[in-house]
C-alpha cells in the first residue's frame, strides 16, 4: 500500500471550518502522481508515450470531519486493471493523525492518447510495469463492462 501525509491548510477549509471536498480529491490526485512516479510512470515517460490518465468516476464516502492543522494519511491501493492495461481502479483511504478513519474513495479511469484523444491500451514496457503494481485484497480483472456499472449516459441540453 502507498501513503502520503498532508498538512491541511487554510486553503483546503471550507465555510463550515472543515476540509472541502475539492481538497480531498486534490489530496488523492497527488497521492496518485506520487505512486505512479515511484512505479516508473513519470511525467516525461508518459509524454514520450503520448499517453495520460483520464478519470471516470470518484466515489467519496465520508466517515470524519477534519480540520485545518492536522494531518492526513492519504493511502493508496490497486483495487482493479483490465487485462490490456487500459483500464484502472485505484481505493484510496484518508486517516487522521490518530489513525481515525475519515473518508474511503474509488477511482475508476483509464488511459488516453494525448494526440486522438480516444482510450488506448499501454504499450507492453507500460504494461509490464502495471502488471507488477502492489494489488489491494479485494482486487479485480476489469473489463469495459465494468466502467458502464454506473448506467449514467451523457444527456446533451437542448438549445
Amino acid at each position: 500500500m502507498y501513503k502520503k501525509d498532508f498538512e491541511i491548510r487554510w486553503s483546503d477549509v471550507d465555510g463550515n471550518g472543515h476540509m472541502a471536498n475539492s481538497a480531498y480529491l486534490n489530496f488523492m490526485s497527488h497521492t496518485r502522481v506520487g505512486f505512479l512516479n515511484e512505479h516508473g510512470f513519470s511525467m516525461k515517460q508518459l509524454i514520450e508515450y503520448g499517453i495520460g490518465p483520464v478519470v471516470f468516476s470518484e466515489k467519496i464516502h465520508y466517515f470524519k470531519e477534519s480540520f485545518l492543522g492536522q494531518t492526513l494519511t492519504v493511502t493508496l491501493a490497486v483495487a482493479g486493471l483490465s487485462d490490456d492495461g487500459m483500464f484502472f481502479k485505484f481505493e484510496h483511504n484518508l486517516y487522521n493523525q490518530k489513525g481515525k478513519h475519515v473518508a474511503t474513495c474509488d477511482i475508476l479511469g483509464a488511459w488516453m492518447n494525448l494526440k486522438t484523444r480516444s482510450l488506448t491500451i499501454l504499450p507492453e514496457q507500460l504494461k509490464t510495469l502495471v502488471s507488477q503494481f502492489p494489488k489491494s485484497s479485494n482486487f479485480k480483472v476489469l473489463t469495459k463492462e465494468d466502467t458502464r456499472q454506473s448506467g449514467k449516459r451523457p444527456q446533451n441540453l437542448e438549445l
